[in-house]
């Protein structure tokens, strides 16, 4: 309402899209509403710049503007559904503003510069008054928030290893390291929003984000630690379980207790693992080489909890107003590692384009006076539902509360608002309405209806003027903007609907064409990225694995195979310089280890074939070759990358076999 009283007040063409906009940008916490504000002021600016470059050139051609504009928003879609953060909100509405914008005046031309200041004018009061109410009328920060997802992210991280520690493999682990996975990328997506923030937190940034990076890295590691307790098991190694027993439990104990920063602890825990592990030499046998790998891991998980926990506490000492504790320099991960399909964001973009030049075409063809609705609500709708994988339902389920909305608006339009000549009396009769529908919005299962009513009943007052007012041309609209909606409909069904199954298996394919790239590419990638990728890509398969209909499980345990087997190759890329000055060449393994995921099929899963059986025997050569010159954390690697390609091929056995020399 303050947003409506402002634009009205400052005279306006059409203030109701001030109100729009102060609903859309609402949220219960204020640095997101900042956050979206920052966003939606660019994508506005960007959008309304683009429509006063394009339409006074192309205005005598109405076939060239309307597909000038559907490329611009094609494009500006693409760009958007790259960036899986917030800020691809700055790419989506700098598309559709343009349509917003441009479509209405083609036949007044001469309006454009106004139309477009007036929108990014009333952009930016709706933005402005969300932003004050939400800061000053009961605010929300985000840093309790943030912190809350924080404490269950390392409570999940607990809970796994004793689970892990406990009974490896089981539905309890499973189910933990599922949890970790989506807690991980959602706090990601969440600390975008943090620097908008009016907590203490914002200057944290970078501890959050190394806290976070510590976190993905913890889940190979408790991964790999489940794994090799229960290969340990399965040879038969009792000696070496029996050793590990103690070990496990002070591990367990320390985690429990939340004694990670107990300093003389956490030696005395590496001091066991030390003299637990033992040393590999040419005729070391298998359960000894998976006991060196599973030491390693021990301290590995000792060194990223404990920086967890550390990190964690100066995070606390900021939030509750004290001097933060001086941890060096902390490098930050960018967003940018997340996963990243441009074919969906191609066929989505295409869908858009088509769905509004048809929308133009019927347009200019028919002459229709308020055709412009039609391609405007085709941008917007192909646009707002591009990140899901039907996003048919989600259109239909809009299209559906835009048809109640209309007798609504026929009332305000026809009955309540021509009877209505100050400003406090139209606060009154719209009142009503739009805080029964606020409420509504700001739950989670009727957000979608509510947002359709909120733009069906404010845009069809913000396109009417009640003093002109034209029961002909309101139905007209009407029908335009349920052409373009249906038309949305129509093409990104036909152009861009899939199915949870198929998506799935593109996220598997997209897992085993980076790591073919890990073994082939010349710039070794860093191991916390390939973690953080793999990661995120384990959390989107994981919804979508359960209304697929594929095996759930079987798929989980390959993402996060496949996430283990990553981290190996990354490791032994960078081990290459060392191995190869002992004569130990890589590139057999790499070749080999391309061709096996190249070849890898979701439907069949990982089949042991011709091409498996030469890759165990150069994974079986190679670990040979560094057994004998003891390179510890070469064999330790390699047995690791053995045990997760092949679960169930037969124990390693030392042979005499000759090491792989460089050519």
């Amino acid at each position: 309402m303050l947003a409506l009283y402002i634009a009205s007040r400052l005279a306006l063409p059409r203030p109701f899209w001030s109100m729009m906009t102060a609903y859309i940008v609402a949220s219960p916490l204020a640095g997101a509403v900042r956050s979206k504000a920052v966003y939606r002021v660019g994508g506005t600016f960007l959008g309304c710049t683009a429509t006063l470059i394009m339409v006074p050139y192309l205005i005598n051609s109405p076939e060239l503007l309307s597909l000038a504009l559907a490329c611009w928003v094609g494009f500006c879609l693409y760009m958007s559904l790259l960036d899986r953060t917030p800020r691809a909100y700055v790419f989506m509405l700098a598309g559709y503003t343009a349509a917003l914008i441009a479509f209405p005046v083609v036949t007044e031309p001469l309006t454009l510069f106004d139309v477009g200041l007036a929108r990014v004018e009333e952009i930016c009061i709706g933005i402005l008054c969300a932003s004050l109410v939400h800061t000053l009328v009961l605010p929300q920060s985000l840093g309790p928030a943030l912190l809350a997802r924080l404490d269950k992210a390392i409570a999940d991280v607990q809970r796994w290893v004793e689970d892990a520690i406990a009974s490896p493999e089981s539905e309890k682990t499973s189910r933990d390291r599922k949890t970790l996975a989506s807690d991980i990328t959602e706090l990601r997506v969440m600390a975008t929003h943090l620097p908008f923030d009016t907590s203490n937190l914002r200057w944290m940034s970078h501890s959050i984000s190394a806290l976070q990076d510590k976190l993905t890295m913890l889940v190979p590691v408790v991964s790999s630690i489940e794994n090799r307790l229960q290969a340990l098991r399965k040879h038969g190694a009792a000696n070496s379980l029996a050793q590990c027993r103690s070990v496990l439990q002070g591990i367990r104990e320390w985690i429990h207790k939340d004694i990670a920063l107990d300093k003389q602890k956490t030696a005395r825990l590496h001091n066991d693992i030390d003299i637990l592990a033992p040393t590999v030499h040419t005729q070391s046998s298998w359960s000894d080489i998976l006991l060196l790998n599973l030491c390693m891991q021990m301290h590995a998980l000792l060194d990223n909890y404990e920086d967890c926990q550390i990190l964690r506490q100066n995070i606390g000492r900021v939030a509750r107003g004290e001097k933060p504790l001086n941890l060096g320099k902390q490098t930050r991960m960018s967003t940018s590692v997340l996963h990243r399909d441009h074919g969906i964001a191609l066929r989505s973009a295409f869908a858009a384009v088509i769905a509004i030049t048809v929308c133009c075409a019927f347009w200019i063809f028919t002459g229709w006076a308020s055709g412009s609705a039609a391609p405007m609500m085709a941008a917007v709708f192909c646009c707002l539902f591009a990140t899901q994988d039907n996003p048919v339902a989600g259109i239909k389920i809009y299209l559906k509360f835009m048809y109640i909305s209309i007798p609504i608006s026929a009332f305000y339009m026809l009955v309540a608002l021509p009877a209505v000549h100050n400003f406090t009396m139209m606060v009154v009769v719209i009142a009503p309405a739009f805080l029964l529908i606020g409420c509504y919005l700001a739950r989670p299962s009727t957000t979608l209806p509510a947002l359709a009513l909120v733009f069906g009943i404010a845009g069809t007052l913000s396109m009417q003027d009640t003093n002109t007012f034209s029961f002909v041309y309101f139905i007209d609209s009407n029908l335009g903007q349920i052409l373009g909606i249906s038309a949305a409909v129509f093409f990104t069904r036909l152009l861009r609907t899939f199915s949870a199954q198929w998506t799935a298996r593109r996220i598997l394919y997209a897992g085993w064409k980076e790591l073919s790239s890990v073994a082939t590419t010349a710039d070794v990638p860093s191991t916390a990225e390939v973690t953080m990728r793999t990661l995120d890509r384990i959390a989107l398969l994981t919804p979508r694995l359960a209304m697929s209909g594929l095996p759930n499980e079987t798929y989980a345990n390959d993402a996060l195979r496949d996430l283990r087997v990553g981290l190996r190759m990354v490791q032994l890329r960078q081990m290459a310089p060392a191995l190869l000055a002992q004569t130990i060449s890589l590139s057999p393994l790499m070749t080999q280890l391309a061709l096996h995921f190249n070849k890898q099929d979701a439907d069949k899963g990982y089949v042991f074939n011709a091409d498996q059986r030469a890759l165990l025997q150069i994974i079986d050569e190679t670990l040979q070759a560094a057994c004998h010159v003891q390179h510890q954390l070469a064999a330790s690697t390699l047995a690791s990358l053995r045990q997760d390609l092949f679960p169930d091929a037969p124990a390693y056995t030392p042979r005499n076999v000759s090491r792989i020399t460089a050519s």
